[in-house]
């Protein structure tokens, strides 16, 4: 089967978004299928076709929200090239932009289109609006999204039941949503001996103590995030046992505010800021914590909770559908409803090095249906059913 997909973020940009992407293309070509990829241009260099590789870069401007750019809607160089490739499908991975363009190439060519929702853009919005007009923002966001993924798409994909949900409730989308979950190259996150070299530099550069309990988290330093919330708790559990250490592996809009906050609450020997790391050392990081938390309740799926599962690493998150379908309390990390959960679930996992061990095998052992290749398949039926629906409406 030859796959165009469709997305306005892709390396060398990192995100989310992108690592489902690349996950997705790997495993796809593993099962010998044919991977084009249309995205932007993020070094404003203009149009690119790269044709080893198989990807057309186009010309995009800033949107403000992380590194993405917002391309133009059409491109008489890009359908000249698409229609070379001879797609038997288009997976778009955005409502705007490359995502718009999908559709006109889709119509154009006769091509079904199959669209995963990946983000909560009414949580994004304000950093484009800069605070001015967000309620109108919003709801015009909702709108674009609704009609997209009900009348733009032939088969429509997300990646938890929250966001299949909210579609229903509160966008009032009547479409179905085939619910799968991202994936993930689980073997990159297996203790190995050369990822233990890189744990001891890395606890040689931040100071990190065999005796410290490394809470971490690697993402985007953002507000949606509630890094803040994380950081008035550890202000409180310092005072039961300091061996805590936090770790925030990322950059982002927050990090500054983040860092005064650090200094405010007096917790610069407990708060490590990395700023951006190179993806490839991610695992490593990871492997580095002894628990994953997140307090974030924009996430569409928390792609990051299940590299930390992966990672052998109990996750602790707040309650929300997000998470409830990758963490089972109990088993491989807990879900919290409020600050004193919270802090008594971090204590617990310290205090308790037979729970700590179970909970670790536990949380490897629950997430090989997250695997790139279980993702794919999944993803797969989806394209054989778009293009039946497709062909079975054409010809009517």
């Amino acid at each position: 089967m030859k796959i165009g997909i469709f997305t306005d973020a892709y390396e060398p940009h990192i995100s989310g978004v992108t690592t489902s992407i690349k996950m997705l293309k790997e495993a796809l070509e593993k099962m010998h299928h044919e991977v084009f990829i249309v995205t932007a241009n993020l070094d404003g260099k203009g149009f690119k076709y790269d044709k080893k590789n198989k990807i057309i870069y186009m010309t995009g401007i800033k949107t403000g929200i992380y590194q993405t750019k917002l391309t133009g809607i059409y491109s008489s160089k890009a359908m000249k090239i698409i229609k070379s490739w001879n797609l038997d499908v288009i997976h778009s991975q955005t409502e705007f932009g490359v995502g718009y363009f999908s559709r006109i190439v889709a119509k154009k060519l006769n091509i079904p289109v199959v669209h995963t929702y990946h983000t909560l853009y009414e949580d994004y919005v304000h950093y484009v609006t800069h605070g001015h007009f967000n309620n109108l923002a919003k709801k015009l966001v909702i709108k674009m999204t609704k009609y997209y993924c009900e009348k733009k798409c032939d088969e429509l994909i997300v990646p938890t039941d929250k966001i299949k949900d909210l579609f229903v409730n509160k966008y009032g989308i009547k479409k179905y949503a085939n619910v799968i979950p991202t994936g993930i190259d689980t073997e990159k996150f297996k203790l190995n001996e050369e990822m233990k070299k890189e744990i001891t530099k890395i606890n040689k550069k931040y100071k990190i103590k065999d005796t410290d309990f490394v809470i971490g988290s690697v993402g985007r330093i953002a507000p949606e995030k509630s890094f803040d919330k994380l950081l008035y708790n550890i202000k409180d559990m310092v005072k039961v046992n300091n061996n805590i250490k936090v770790m925030l592996v990322g950059g982002g809009p927050e990090l500054e505010n983040l860092q005064k906050l650090t200094k405010e609450l007096k917790l610069d020997s407990f708060v490590i800021f990395t700023d951006k790391v190179d993806y490839s050392v991610v695992p490593a990081y990871f492997n580095t914590f002894d628990v994953v938390v997140s307090f974030s309740t924009t996430e569409t799926q928390g792609l990051t909770i299940i590299e930390g599962l992966a990672a052998s690493k109990p996750t602790i998150c707040i309650n929300d559908e997000s998470f409830t379908a990758m963490i089972e309390p109990n088993y491989n990390g807990y879900l919290f409803k409020n600050n004193d959960e919270f802090k008594d679930y971090i204590f617990k996992l310290m205090n308790d090095d037979k729970l700590y061990k179970e909970m670790s095998i536990n949380a490897r052992n629950s997430i090989y249906k997250y695997s790139k290749e279980v993702f794919a398949s999944d993803i797969l039926k989806v394209y054989h059913k778009a293009i039946k629906g497709h062909n079975k409406t054409s010809e009517d």
